[in-house]
């Protein structure tokens, strides 16, 4: 069906190939920098800042740790550290033999660990005898007395594993994909082409450990010479504190996940920042920069399988209304091919699945050789041996001018806040509450750009499950982003005439079927009243009672400063982060927000009170 036109234009589309050295792997490079800066700045943090020396010294020591303990090319190796300069040394120091793991519930911690057949466990501190129990040794960051400030001798190369990374698996347990030296030098190598990558350059280290993005924000700059700054678990989540940061940092480069990206363009920017520009991905992206944003947004795709980026394409201001922003071509030495489901190419603006080829696929699955074959299938279009294709699962098309628009999945697998998850799995493990019979669990918009995930669930007879009782259940078996925000019960679930259930069936979360805890306590004072108009629509609920925990009606750290910024316009007082946190009630932050209202009020003149009580209407809430 393709004509020769769109034949030719489509191979220019894959011409990406770019020749890059791959005789040096990551770690190599980044020891080649310290020797070349030694007192750069390589990793800062509020309290702290590491320079190159320091951080090769130190990643130095850990490895000939490792290496006394038999760690060698192609050992994986885990890492349970939260974001911080010792998750950077430690993830240095194991590049040179094996892969990184992030910090999970303790069960799935423990099934990673085994499944991964890790033998070493690094972290910064303990860990639980569950975990100590499940490898041969646990290596701790802080060991005093250096072994040897020289690397240690390993024989890397681009063909070794680099890194171990688990997702979300529609058999009930996570699945881990294994990404060589190969796949994580040409990211590097193109990501420091493409984005002018410098040691003046400032970069931040966003992501949680878990999201493959945290690779992508390390290797390219400290293999450049620039730094990288880890900010404060207090900020990440709250749009106006991070721009604050960024600018105070004087941070050039850019990575947050898609919702927080279209939170931050949504901010008030100076008109010259040192931000050049805002990387994102990991979700669709739904709005367009305004051309008064005074740096670039770069918009990314890629699964974890493909080392962290397989698109990227600058997103310009307003460029096409009428469509989302599409996920740019594809980087360097990677091909993108949307096929039929008989594995033909289809024509310029026809869906298909896309699938990817070229340096940064995956091995394949650890321990999974029948998903390995299934998900990498040999690529029918290329000459050179052993070539092979990601199967991604996702709908795309090609358009005229070669970009690529991304059009949603077609299977089952859902993206919420950049995280990518398989139902099956959550579903395996809500089955396994004594008051569930049967679930099902689907993401649903309940606003733009604000997913969230549902469950709906047969309850067993004679049972009435909780909302906090089913929500700690799952936190202790799944990773937080796994948990759904909200619970439906249902007589029965709805099933199409194939015998499978009917998900376009399934009723919109309504206070009459959403599963709460007990009780129901209404609005007691007008603060209440108010407070409770601003938390329930954000939740998506006509109302909630006052003494429903926000975090067990559907709320998420992203929706916490949407939350103060309304209060704020509302009554006038500023609550702290931490507040929503501390006081996660309609009646307990109610009452935090009457005692700073009396603070307010007991700091003014008596002149500045009479004329905030006697403003005329419109002037202040009335609230106030």
């Amino acid at each position: 069906m393709l004509t020769d036109s769109e034949r030719q234009r489509m191979a220019e589309w894959k011409a990406t190939r770019q020749p890059y050295a791959l005789e040096m792997c990551v770690p190599h490079v980044v020891g080649a920098r310290a020797a070349e800066t030694p007192g750069a700045a390589a990793v800062v943090a509020a309290d702290r800042v590491l320079t190159y020396q320091e951080l090769d010294t130190r990643a130095n020591h850990l490895a000939h740790e490792l290496r006394a303990l038999g760690v060698g090319p192609e050992v994986v190796v885990g890492l349970c550290v939260k974001s911080s300069p010792e998750m950077v040394v430690g993830a240095l120091a194991i590049l040179k033999a094996g892969g990184a793991d992030p910090a999970y519930p303790c069960d799935r911690l423990a099934f990673i660990l085994s499944d991964a057949r890790c033998p070493l466990l690094v972290t910064a501190g303990g860990v639980g005898d569950g975990l100590a129990a499940r490898v041969e040794r646990v290596v701790t960051l802080d060991l005093n007395g250096p072994r040897s400030a020289t690397p240690p001798a390993t024989d890397l190369r681009a063909d070794n594993l680099a890194y171990v990374i688990y997702t979300s698996g529609s058999t009930g347990q996570p699945k881990g994909v294994e990404i060589t030296h190969g796949g994580l030098l040409n990211l590097v190598f193109w990501h420091r082409r493409a984005f002018r990558v410098t040691p003046a350059d400032r970069a931040t280290q966003f992501a949680a450990v878990g999201f493959d993005a945290a690779v992508w924000e390390l290797w390219p700059y400290l293999t450049a010479g620039a730094s990288v700054a880890v900010p404060d678990e207090a900020i990440r989540n709250e749009p106006e504190a991070f721009r604050d940061w960024l600018l105070s940092q004087e941070i050039t480069i850019t990575f947050v996940p898609t919702p927080m990206a279209e939170r931050m363009m949504a901010l008030h920017w100076p008109a010259k920042v040192p931000l050049r520009l805002m990387l994102t991905g990991a979700d669709t992206l739904h709005s367009y920069p305004s051309p008064e944003l005074p740096f670039l947004l770069v918009n990314n795709y890629g699964p974890t399988e493909c080392t962290v980026v397989a698109t990227s394409g600058l997103v310009l201001p307003e460029a096409h209304p009428d469509r989302l922003p599409t996920i740019g071509r594809p980087i360097d030495n990677t091909q993108i091919y949307i096929l039929d489901e008989q594995s033909r190419r289809v024509p310029i603006g026809t869906p298909g699945e896309l699938h990817i080829g070229g340096a940064g696929l995956a091995r394949g699955y650890v321990n999974r050789p029948e998903l390995t074959a299934t998900k990498f299938m040999p690529n029918p279009f290329s000459a050179e041996p052993g070539a092979r294709l990601y199967r991604t699962g996702d709908l795309a098309r090609y358009l005229a001018d070669g970009q690529i628009a991304f059009l949603g999945r077609i299977d089952d697998q859902l993206k919420i806040r950049g995280f990518r998850i398989e139902p099956g799995e959550i579903i395996t493990v809500l089955n396994e509450h004594p008051d569930v019979l049967e679930s099902m669990v689907v993401a649903r918009d309940v606003a733009l750009g604000d997913k969230r995930l549902v469950a709906y669930l047969v309850p067993a007879s004679g049972t009435q499950p909780t909302h906090s009782g089913l929500e700690t259940f799952l936190r202790a078996r799944l990773p937080e982003y796994m948990v759904p925000a909200i619970f439906v019960r249902l007589d029965v679930l709805p099933l199409n005439p194939n015998g499978k259930v009917d998900r376009n069936a399934l009723p919109a979360p309504i206070p009459a079927n959403t599963i709460r805890d007990d009780g129901f306590l209404g609005p007691r004072t007008l603060v209440e009243k108010r407070v409770m108009e601003i938390v329930a629509p954000l939740l998506g609920l006509e109302h909630v009672s006052v003494e429903d925990n926000f975090f067990l009606v559907g709320g998420h750290s992203l929706l916490v400063t949407q939350i103060i910024a309304r209060i704020r316009d509302t009554f006038g007082v500023e609550l702290r982060l931490r507040s929503l946190f501390d006081a996660p009630t309609v009646a307990k932050l109610s009452a935090e927000v009457e005692r700073l209202l009396v603070e307010k009020l007991e700091a003014m003149t008596e002149d500045e009170a009479q004329r905030l009580l006697t403003a005329p209407a419109g002037a202040v809430p009335s609230e106030r």
